[in-house]
């Protein structure tokens, strides 16, 4: 028997290393933006999921900093308890009113979203079906509510539909949880198709739209608006913290499911509120998201000039690498292996870009994700495009 009971993890942190999964945090200095400072380097930023351009935004910040002076910095506890302002019911109000329904929960982060609201909908007696490419937070919250899990492959609903089919009657309540956006890849989910699944079944849906709301569809209500669902039946969560620039997550819906999760959510229930700051930021971003559509409009336009140029690149110079199919401001270029991909992250920096190389065990295949802002600028684009094509012509 070893003499050391945590000897295991140098063991697993070498094998880490062996396989190139190794991760550690970078420090960035100064404000987020196009343009970020990662550890003394000034770098073109491809790898944010600040689509919008808001977290630095000043009415984003003159927002945050009027509400530290009037509230302070904490909420100091929950909000069943001392936690509670009115700026967090208007930012519920402005959220249901941007996505279209009867109510919204706010929670102090997305990934505690979904904790909480899968484990209060479904338990030991109950079925969830989940997309086997679903964040971590969709996974986790499934196993944390006991119920039975079946993942379908990924955007397949003839497998969806199969194990309904199959499991459906030996359950109580069934729940299938699915990205609209999936983010390591950028490709949607076919949400109306698997909505009328669902009503043939008698399930709930969940869907995560982290990567979409304030990105997709015509008010930037998510991928629920753009594929015409906005009045089905169904759960909506998102985050507070990409497109819209701050911190927190929701989940919107019918107003007796907010009442109940209100009761029900731990993960709301018994966690310190979302601080005023972070509160009045949000607020601030679905207004200008409201307002300021020219914002989005720019975002793809540059969506569309990177992906023009990644096609000929690939039909030019790079046939054997893969541009994955992406209805959304996330890009990913598939690369043979995480050597390759870690190759061509690293010669990017050098040449003044930041585009982060993906590997398992987050994703199957190593990519380079590249994520576009809407405040690249046309020449930012044409530039980090110019750049993959001499560091794919000389790989």
């Amino acid at each position: 028997m070893s003499s050391d009971p945590y000897g295991w993890i140098a063991e697993s942190l070498a094998a880490i290393h062996k396989a190139n999964w190794y991760r550690s945090p970078q420090p960035i200095a100064g404000r987020a933006g196009a343009k970020i400072n990662l550890q003394g380097q000034l770098l073109l930023n491809f790898g944010s999921n600040d689509y919008l351009g808001l977290a630095a935004d000043p009415r984003m910040i003159a927002a945050a900093i009027a509400a530290t002076q009037e509230f302070g910095t904490g909420s100091t506890g929950s909000r069943l308890i001392t936690g509670h302002r009115d700026l967090h019911r208007q930012l519920e109000q402005a959220i249901a009113q941007l996505k279209q329904t009867e109510d919204a929960l706010v929670f102090s982060s997305g990934y505690l979203a979904n904790l909480g609201a899968i484990a209060a909908l479904v338990g030991k007696k109950d079925l969830i079906l989940a997309d086997h490419y679903n964040h971590s937070s969709l996974k986790t919250g499934a196993k944390l509510s006991g119920a039975t899990v079946l993942d379908y492959s990924h955007l397949n609903l003839v497998d969806l539909a199969a194990h309904l089919e199959q499991e459906r009657s030996a359950h109580r309540r069934c729940l299938i949880l699915t990205d609209t956006v999936f983010s390591m890849d950028g490709d949607l989910c076919p949400l109306p198709e698997l909505l009328a699944i669902a009503a043939e079944y008698d399930c709930m849906v969940l869907v995560d739209e982290a990567h979409a709301t304030g990105v997709m569809g015509a008010t930037g209500a998510g991928c629920v608006e753009q594929l015409g669902c906005s009045r089905q039946p169904l759960i909506q969560m998102g985050t507070l913290s990409k497109a819209l620039g701050s911190l927190g997550g929701y989940i919107a819906g019918s107003a007796e499911l907010i009442d109940y999760l209100r009761n029900r959510a731990t993960s709301w229930i018994y966690t310190t509120g979302l601080s005023p700051a972070d509160t009045a930021a949000a607020l601030k971003a679905i207004a200008i998201v409201q307002q300021d559509p020219a914002r989005r409009q720019q975002l793809w336009q540059n969506v569309g000039q990177i992906k023009q140029g990644l096609g000929q690149i690939f039909s030019q110079i790079r046939p054997d690498f893969k541009l994955l199919p992406s209805e959304s401001p996330i890009v990913c270029i598939q690369m043979p292996n995480p050597a390759s991909v870690l190759q061509a992250s690293q010669s990017l920096r050098q040449d003044g870009i930041f585009a982060p190389a993906i590997r398992p065990p987050t994703v199957s295949t190593s990519r380079l994700r590249l994520t576009v802002m809407a405040t690249h600028t046309p020449a930012d684009c044409q530039y980090l495009l110019a750049h993959l094509t001499a560091s794919f012509s000389s790989g």
